[in-house]
């Protein structure tokens, strides 16, 4: 049986068990001219930061037929996860905005509540693995390092704490390249943390800023920020314009955040909201990379779109792509499928 995450162990269990460490094999190509930000790639098949906790659970997945392979998010320090439960299955339609109330459903249908926090190794740990990781890996296949930055709660001043988080979001970026990482995600949007580096995609000004200086680090290495759900075009243009000369691409959607409740009706995870991923996600994933792609259009702006959110088939896959997606990132259906990336790449062969 193909290892895959055990939802019911803790994220440090799963990282310490993770598949056994091996070099990838490679893959037939996907008919078409496929790229990451310029990067020739086989196909437009990728993972998300989730599944790949460290260098072994990235060589499996490449193995299984993925070629653009992120890296979970790491920090300049060592974080904890939340405690268990951290992936819940829920019951519950297509979701176009945050806000609903799920019930958990006692079987896995598709979507899940995702409630991890961004924990990281050390920076010492990670790097190394890094470095490893890229020299196993088929060299058609890309390693990017997802990095967020961890901001420093005891700085009271606005201007120096947002300071703070752009120069650790830098660092972990140059770092991440160093090792050898052929490109950079900033995680910019993660609905289970209450702080500033889980919510910079919805400030447009502030991401620009902490854009600017990740750039500023890394050069002309390519770059690609995460958000969440942005739901207008006002919105969205307004975030384009201000982190667009900065970036080489959005990755989205990351998650529809919403509230769980458990079999007696009580409220999980304390009450507070926590990103739906999987099926529930794709029309409003599929809306979203639509709208940025013609509004990148109209601006002249000729960045990159990874379409992220239920996908499962490579039907899936070629809505993505006719919505103007350059490649795509599948991560739900990996985790409980893993052999989903080599059928999808058999039907779009």
């Amino acid at each position: 049986m193909t290892a895959r995450y055990n939802i019911s162990e803790s994220w440090q269990w799963n990282l310490e068990n993770a598949p056994a460490l091996t070099a990838t094999d490679t893959h037939d190509a996907v008919p078409g001219n496929w790229a990451w930000c310029g990067k020739p790639i086989p196909s437009p098949l990728g993972i998300p930061a989730g599944p790949l906790l460290n260098g072994r659970w990235v060589l499996h997945y490449a193995n299984l037929g993925f070629d653009v392979l992120v890296y979970k998010t790491v920090r300049s320090a060592a974080r904890e996860c939340y405690d268990l439960p951290n992936l819940v299955p829920v019951a519950t339609k297509q979701l176009t905005a945050p806000g609903e109330l799920l019930p958990q459903s006692s079987d896995m249908l598709g979507s899940w509540a995702v409630s991890f926090g961004m924990p990281s190794q050390l920076p010492d740990v990670w790097r190394r693995d890094v470095e490893e990781t890229r020299g196993r890996l088929a060299s058609e296949k890309l390693l990017v390092v997802s990095v967020v930055g961890t901001q420093n709660e005891t700085i009271t001043d606005p201007d120096a704490s947002l300071n703070q988080l752009a120069d650790d979001f830098a660092q972990c970026a140059k770092w991440a390249l160093e090792s050898g990482a052929d490109g950079v995600e900033a995680n910019f949007s993660c609905p289970n943390v209450s702080t500033a580096d889980g919510q910079l995609f919805q400030q447009p000004t502030a991401a620009a800023f902490v854009a600017q200086r990740i750039r500023t680090a890394i050069g002309d290495a390519k770059l690609v920020l995460k958000i969440g759900r942005v739901a207008t075009e006002d919105d969205a243009a307004k975030l384009l314009k201000h982190v667009g000369p900065w970036i080489d691409g959005l990755a989205m959607t990351n998650s529809v955040a919403a509230r769980v409740t458990g079999p007696h009706g009580q409220l999980l995870f304390e009450g507070q909201s926590r990103g739906i991923c999987g099926d529930a996600t794709r029309e409003t994933s599929v809306q979203q990379t639509s709208m940025f792609r013609k509004l990148a259009t109209e601006a002249g702006q000729t960045l990159d779109l990874i379409g992220v959110g239920g996908i499962s088939t490579a039907e899936h896959v070629q809505q993505f792509l006719q919505a103007g997606a350059n490649s795509v990132a599948i991560a739900t259906a990996a985790m409980v499928q893993p052999e989903v990336g080599l059928k999808i790449r058999q039907a779009l062969s």
